[in-house]
């Protein structure tokens, strides 16, 4: 029969899970590395985050792409290079004609300032790509360690779950030979430890999937650690309005569409300096062999814009700047919609822990030891502790569905505004 002890093992079962572990802050990470080592008997978040800051694939190539950029603009700063000609006229020796000439082009307009400009925002704009992949990173990893702890919270619940509902099953099994009760009761019993049992073999493939995701992100072809170590409750506080209003701008995002803004103005302004045409210099030498003396040449030539005035390229690049423009203000007004909506997702889930952890899982913990207490009196039924039990745990479940919807929430709003925005509550 259910005994006294047996509730209490439920109330600290319930109860002892609302304070898991703690883990250390979450904070930058930038400068952090994790060599190759053993699988970890306990994973960090701060650990999860140095090990994918340095082996994900995604970030080093946004990495790589930022230091190509630096390629770009010193190629950008070249002058073009002088061209040296011969010319020889006649075949014979003594009448030949020998003409060296060096010639040097001179880029007017202010092409050359106008080319390196645009290199130097094409270069803003790759770093700036690079910090908003970085800090999608950073909320991707995020949001999969607190997957990982859920699901293993998950799965340490079905485990005891499991453990109670087989005491269950025994104790109705003696109180069926005692002759105290129907053996349908024992049936029941029986039917719920298999229900119990088929849920704590979903939490641990669900673990096992929730692992491998979050060391995919690293690159590893099989998870590195054993257990996620970290604090599920409580969760991130509320941003105020006066930092969100204060990290809306240098959101990564928006500053991915500014920078494609400014280097797209700066294209325009290259299009433009590039409708001025360039003047070659020349000189040289002249030597007449008949005459034995040499000329001395001097030259300069300049291509007439009758044709191609680069209209074309002008009116392209002045369209793709408004573009860019128009991008940039659909960027904000995303950021806006998501932000508001990640942030009523993080309240809503405060709202609900809350509620779960001060009026309903209590409440639902007295109903289940009325209940077994009921049994172990013989004056309820064993229906009536399957019916506790089964709302015990479906609060249970409530309870970790709303951490989670805060934690991806929380990790959502580290996405749209950065990483700094909840550094000290993780």
């Amino acid at each position: 029969m259910y005994s006294h002890a047996v509730s209490a093992g439920w109330r600290a079962l319930v109860l002892g899970a609302l304070a898991l572990p703690v883990s250390s802050a979450m904070a930058d990470p930038i400068a952090a590395v994790v060599p190759a080592s053993p699988p970890l008997a306990a994973l960090t978040l701060q650990t999860a985050l140095n090990r994918a800051l340095q082996a994900n694939p995604g970030l080093n190539a946004a990495r790589h792409e930022v230091l190509a950029q630096d390629g770009a603009v010193l190629q950008a700063g070249a002058r073009p290079n002088p061209t040296l000609s011969l010319d020889l006229q006649d075949r014979r020796r003594e009448t030949r004609e020998t003409t060296w000439q060096l010639s040097q082009p001179l880029e007017l307009g202010g092409k050359r300032a106008a080319r390196v400009a645009a290199a130097e925002h094409g270069r803003d704009y790759a770093a700036a790509g690079f910090d908003a992949q970085r800090t999608e990173l950073h909320a991707q990893v995020v949001g999969a360690f607190y997957d990982v702890l859920i699901t293993q919270e998950r799965l340490r619940l079905a485990q005891d779950a499991l453990q109670l509902a087989k005491r269950a099953s025994d104790t109705t099994a003696r109180r069926v030979a005692a002759g105290k009760v129907s053996p349908v009761e024992e049936t029941r019993a029986r039917v719920a430890e298999s229900g119990v049992r088929l849920e704590q073999s979903q939490a641990a493939a669900a673990l096992a999937t929730a692992r491998q995701r979050l060391a995919a992100i690293w690159a590893a072809p099989a998870p590195d650690f054993e257990q996620a170590e970290g604090r599920l409750d409580p969760l991130p506080e509320i941003p105020d309005a006066a930092m969100l209003a204060a990290r809306r701008n240098g959101a990564p995002n928006v500053q991915v569409a500014r920078r494609a803004l400014e280097q797209r103005k700066a294209e325009s302004q290259l299009a433009l300096a590039n409708r001025a045409p360039d003047v070659t210099l020349s000189v040289g030498v002249k030597r007449a062999e008949e005459m034995g003396r040499n000329q001395a040449l001097l030259g300069f030539s300049v291509p007439l814009p009758l044709f191609d005035r680069n209209r074309g390229n002008v009116l392209e690049s002045a369209q793709r700047a408004n573009k860019a423009e128009a991008e940039l203000n659909a960027a904000t007004l995303q950021l806006d919609s998501e932000l508001a909506q990640a942030v009523a997702d993080l309240s809503t889930a405060r709202e609900t822990v809350a509620a779960l952890r001060n009026d309903i899982l209590p409440g639902a913990i007295s109903a289940y030891d009325a209940a077994t207490k009921g049994f172990e009196y013989g004056k309820l039924g064993f229906i009536d502790v399957l019916d506790a039990q089964r709302t015990l745990l479906q609060v249970r479940a409530q309870h970790l569905n709303a951490l989670a919807d805060g934690h991806r929430a929380a990790a959502a709003i580290e996405r749209l505004l950065g990483h700094a925005s909840f550094g000290a509550e993780h």
